[in-house]
C-alpha cells in the first residue's frame, strides 16, 4: 500500500469519527421545539446571499413517494432551485409510503453516487438511519427535509408539525359551540404524524365543550380514511368535525361525510394543501386545510443544502411556513408560483 493511499485512507477514517462524534453529541432531534432554530426568511440577513456553487455540485432527493402530490411538489421546489444554480439534481421515492427497505435501498444506492448533499424525507424516524450514518462517515452533508425525523441528524428543514394540529383546533374552538370530534392519524411512530394529532387534541382538551371520540390510525391512505370515517360516523351520528394528517385522508372522510348525507354538520380539515384539497375547498365540500406550501419548501431546503455544501454553518433547524386554508382566504394563497407566494408570505 503506497504512502499516499495510507493517508487517504486514515483521513477518511479521523473524518469519521469526528462527524461520529458530533453527531454523538447532538440531542435527539425535536424539529418542533429545537432551540437551534430560524425562520427561512431570515436566510439572506443572517448568512448573506446564497453563493455560486461550484461547477458539477450534485444534490440527491430521496422521497416517501411519488404517488402522493405533496412529494411530487416538493420535488419540484427542489428542482427549481437546482435549475437556477445549474445544480445537477436526481430525484427518487419509493413506490409506496410504506415500502421502508424500498426507500432504504434508494438511499444508499444515491451514497454510492457520489452526490454533494442529500435530501431525506424519510418513510418513518428509523428506516433512513443506516444510510444516514454511511453518508456522515464519508462527509457527506444529510437535511432531513419534512415529516419523520431521524433522531440523529443534524440538520431538518420543514413546518411546525405541531402546530398544524393547533390551527385546526382553534378554529373548532372559534368558528363552533363545541361537539364531538374525531382524528384520522398517519403512519404511527412517524413524528408528524404524532405532533399533528397532539397538536390538535391536547389544544381541544383544554377548551370547554369538545369531545375527541376517536382518534385512529389511516396511514395516509385515502381508502383507510373513508372506512375510518365512515365507521367513526356510524358510532358517532351528531360528531361536528374531523382533523385528518394529511389531505389524502381528508379527501377520503369527506367521502364518507357526504355518504352518510352530513355535509351540513360536519367539518372536515386535512393538512398539506395540495391541488385536490384546494379544488375541494372551492367546491364547498372540504373545510380547510393547513398549507405548508410544499414548493417552497424545497426551494427552500435545496438552498440549505447549497449553503451548507459552501461550508456555511447553519442552525440545525430552519422552520418553513404554513397557513390555515378555507374558503375564506383560498385565493389569497393559490398563486401562481413562489416568488409571488413569497411575498405573501412575507407581508404577513
Amino acid at each position: 500500500m503506497t504512502a499516499s493511499l495510507k493517508t487517504l485512507l486514515m483521513a477518511g477514517t479521523v473524518l469519521g469519527m469526528a462527524t461520529a462524534a458530533m453527531a454523538q453529541d447532538l440531542a435527539p432531534l425535536n424539529s418542533d421545539e429545537e432551540p437551534d432554530r430560524m425562520d427561512w426568511s431570515e436566510l439572506d440577513a443572517r448568512f448573506g446571499e446564497l453563493p455560486a456553487p461550484e461547477a458539477g455540485t450534485a444534490v440527491g432527493g430521496v422521497s416517501k413517494t411519488l404517488t402522493n402530490e405533496y412529494w411530487r411538489s416538493l420535488g419540484e421546489g427542489y428542482e427549481n432551485l437546482a435549475q437556477e444554480y445549474d445544480v445537477k439534481f436526481a430525484y427518487q421515492a419509493a413506490p409506496s409510503e410504506g415500502d421502508q427497505l424500498g426507500q432504504l435501498s434508494i438511499a444508499e444506492n444515491m451514497i454510492l453516487q457520489g452526490y454533494d448533499a442529500l435530501l431525506f424525507s424519510p418513510q418513518t424516524d428509523n428506516n433512513l438511519q443506516p444510510a444516514l450514518e454511511t453518508a456522515r462517515a464519508q462527509g457527506i452533508p444529510v437535511l432531513n427535509v419534512n415529516d419523520a425525523v431521524i433522531p440523529s441528524v443534524e440538520h431538518y428543514v420543514g413546518n411546525v408539525q405541531r402546530d398544524n394540529g393547533v390551527r385546526v383546533a382553534q378554529w373548532f374552538i372559534d368558528n363552533t359551540e363545541g361537539g364531538k370530534l374525531a382524528v384520522i392519524e398517519g403512519q404511527p411512530g412517524v413524528f408528524a404524524a404524532g405532533q399533528r394529532t397532539d397538536g390538535f387534541t391536547a389544544t381541544i382538551n383544554e377548551a370547554e365543550g369538545f369531545e375527541v371520540v376517536a382518534s385512529v390510525p389511516a396511514n395516509w391512505s385515502r381508502e383507510q380514511a373513508y372506512d375510518a370515517a365512515s365507521t367513526i360516523l356510524q358510532q358517532h351520528p351528531d360528531l361536528i368535525g374531523f382533523y385528518a394528517n394529511n389531505d389524502g385522508m381528508a379527501l377520503g372522510v369527506v367521502e364518507a361525510v357526504k355518504n352518510a348525507g352530513l355535509q351540513e354538520q360536519v367539518a372536515v380539515f386535512g393538512t398539506d394543501g395540495i391541488s385536490d384539497a384546494y379544488n375541494s375547498i372551492r367546491a364547498g365540500d372540504l373545510t380547510g386545510t393547513v398549507d405548508s406550501f410544499p414548493v417552497l419548501t424545497g426551494e427552500v431546503a435545496m438552498e440549505v443544502a447549497l449553503r451548507l455544501i459552501a461550508g456555511q454553518e447553519l442552525p440545525r433547524v430552519v422552520a418553513t411556513p404554513q397557513a390555515l386554508i378555507t374558503a375564506d382566504n383560498i385565493e389569497q394563497y393559490a398563486v401562481e408560483d413562489t416568488a409571488a407566494l413569497r411575498e405573501t408570505l412575507l407581508a404577513q
